[in-house]
């Protein structure tokens, strides 16, 4: 199966700014919608963003205004940048792609919802 790998968090003071990333691999033939999540300790995972292969994308109440998800799709990478942080944002970032692939060359691609291992993401006050 595809996987995908995050990089960019790390500790930043309140009102910083971010920048993740999160790149696909593996016999990928198409992405559809791609997207971000976050999880906070001891709460449920949350939607943050998430944009079509068109790049049509829409946003957590919480962070519009704020952040901005954007992909290169040549790249297979989907980028969040995070602005104004607040410690509230604090939380473990995990990637997720539904992704089209082949494992075999005679067989029509399968279809994956795939996630990252997740990256974290600290704002201190």
């Amino acid at each position: 199966q595809p996987q995908l790998v995050e990089s960019g968090g790390g500790l930043v003071q309140a009102g910083g700014s971010l920048r993740l990333s999160c790149v696909a691999s593996g016999n990928i033939v198409r992405i559809n919608d791609m997207a971000w999540y976050r999880q906070a300790p001891g709460k449920q995972r949350d939607m943050v963003a998430r944009i079509t292969s068109g790049g049509l994308a829409n946003y957590a109440d919480s962070v519009k205004g704020r952040f901005t998800i954007s992909r290169d799709n040549a790249k297979n990478t989907v980028y969040l940048q995070m602005n104004s942080l607040k410690p509230e944002d604090t939380a473990v970032y995990y990637c997720n792609a539904d992704i089209y692939y082949k494992d075999n060359y005679y067989l029509p691609p399968k279809l994956a919802n795939i996630w990252g291992q997740g990256t974290q993401v600290t704002v201190s006050s």
